[in-house]
C-alpha cells in the first residue's frame, strides 16, 4: 500500500495542474467530500467537483502554476496537509472575459485519509484577496 503522503502529492498534482477528476479520482474514496470557507467554493461539497473546478479555473489561467512551501504528514491522524502559493493570470475563456490580471495567492489543502484514498478534503485560502487582484470582484 503506498503512503498517504505519496497519494497526497499525486492527487496534489493532478488537481492543481487542472487534469479534473479523471485524473484525481484513483487517490480518493468515490463519495470524498470537500469543504472551503471562500465564497467561490461555497456550493462545491465533493472533491469530484472541486477537481472538475480547478480544471476549469486552469482553463482561464493556462500558464497557472504553484508552489510548494509545506508538506506534511500527520499519521496519527490520517491527515496531510500542503501549503502552497498559486500565480496565474486570466488570459483564457471559460468565465468572466480575461481581464489579463494576475494573483499570488497563498493556500492549503488538509487532505483526510481512510486506509490510502483520500476521504475528505478542505482547502483554505482567502478568495477575496484572489479574486480582487484577478479584477473579478
Amino acid at each position: 500500500m503506498p503512503s498517504i503522503a505519496d497519494v497526497a502529492m499525486k492527487f496534489f498534482e493532478a488537481c492543481e495542474t487542472g487534469k479534473g477528476w479523471e485524473a484525481c479520482k484513483s487517490h480518493c474514496a468515490p463519495d470524498a467530500s470537500f469543504s472551503c470557507q471562500a465564497e467561490p467554493l461555497a456550493d462545491v461539497k465533493t472533491l469530484a467537483e472541486y477537481a472538475d473546478w480547478m480544471q476549469g479555473l486552469m482553463k482561464m489561467m493556462p500558464k497557472g502554476n504553484y508552489e510548494v512551501k509545506s508538506f506534511a504528514t500527520d499519521s496519527t491522524r490520517n491527515n496531510v496537509v500542503a501549503y502552497a502559493v498559486f500565480k496565474g493570470t486570466h488570459t483564457g475563456n471559460g468565465g468572466p472575459p480575461p481581464t489579463g490580471k494576475s494573483t499570488s495567492s497563498d493556500y492549503v489543502y488538509s487532505m483526510n485519509f481512510e486506509g490510502d484514498k483520500i476521504r475528505h478534503m478542505t482547502k483554505i485560502r482567502n478568495a477575496g484577496w484572489a479574486l480582487k487582484e484577478l479584477g473579478w470582484s
